[in-house]
């Protein structure tokens, strides 16, 4: 099992929309995925629309230590994505986690719980320096940081994040590590160079050993907009490239993304082609039209 928790120290450079197109795309290519939302403005919970939603949330599975998977995990509409659903709205986990002796260690200890259930856990936070992304940071094998293509912000996520592996290096002596950090360039607008900006934050971030800058980045296109707004993954609403557009689709970047954060996943990502897309979603849009006749 992975897990691997989408952070940021500052608001804004997509965590919610990169965590829920990376869930559907391998939940999609098989892989049964859960996303954990431990933010307390729950974009991730009500990103895809539910067909089972369990009577709990994060805030039982932190506050509680609850694992049941009937109590916390609800089902989204699309198979092999389950979710486990923010429900903290008024942040009491912080305070909660703050006085607790294992705080910045237990969602370490509760994931072994779900082992044997999933491959992938992708865990979505809140967009700044807190105990919850502490947390949720030491619990993940892997971190995923979307950061928008620009120096000042490159400048602040120098800062923010890498004193925040800084302040945390000394739980090692506990056995908590932090993970190798990816950083994800996104949603880079088609005036700005490419290769520049991507260099330029090579060089920004080089003298780290932990973080690495991923090659693929994501655009700043119409379809990952669109597809956050009507709750769809955007490799299932572009799957096929437009006439007379050179940039590649949706369905390419997310797969392209995935094979590169996790490579030992790749056969199956390869599998998942575009003519086999093309087929389930058609037959997902029958069954939702059979199933809007028969109400």
């Amino acid at each position: 099992m992975k897990i691997a928790a989408i952070v940021s120290t500052k608001g804004g450079p997509g965590k919610t929309t990169v965590g829920a197109n990376l869930g559907a795309f391998c939940a999609d290519a098989g892989l049964r995925t859960l996303l954990i939302d431990l933010d307390n403005q729950p974009s991730l919970s009500s990103f895809y629309a539910l067909s089972h939603e369990a009577p709990g949330g994060t805030y039982q599975l932190i506050a509680n230590n609850e694992t049941r998977a009937d109590q916390i995990i609800s089902q989204t509409c699309i198979p092999n994505l389950s979710l486990i659903h923010s429900n903290d709205p008024f942040n009491q986990l912080s305070n909660l986690l703050l006085h607790a002796a294992d705080g910045r260690l237990r969602l370490k200890n509760l994931m072994l719980a779900f082992e044997g259930d999933f491959d992938l856990i992708l865990i979505d936070t809140q967009g700044a320096r807190s105990i919850l992304l502490e947390m949720a940071l030491l619990g993940a094998q892997m971190a995923i940081s979307p950061i928008t293509p620009d120096m000042l912000t490159a400048r602040e996520f120098h800062r923010g994040m890498l004193q925040l592996y800084r302040d945390l290096e000394p739980l090692a002596a506990l056995g908590a590590v932090t993970p190798p950090l990816n950083v994800v360039i996104n949603k880079l607008d088609a005036t700005n160079d490419a290769s520049l900006i991507y260099q330029s934050l090579a060089e920004t971030f080089s003298d780290h050993p932990q973080v690495q800058m991923v090659r693929t980045t994501i655009p700043a296109a119409v379809s990952f907009r669109r597809a956050a707004t009507e709750g769809i993954p955007a490799h299932r609403l572009e799957y096929r490239l437009p006439t007379h557009r050179r940039s590649p689709t949706a369905f390419k970047v997310i797969k392209d993304l995935s094979m590169e954060l996790f490579p030992e996943w790749r056969l199956k990502f390869e599998t998942l082609s575009e003519e086999r897309l093309s087929q389930n979603v058609s037959l997902i849009s029958k069954r939702a039209t059979l199933g809007r006749a028969a109400v």
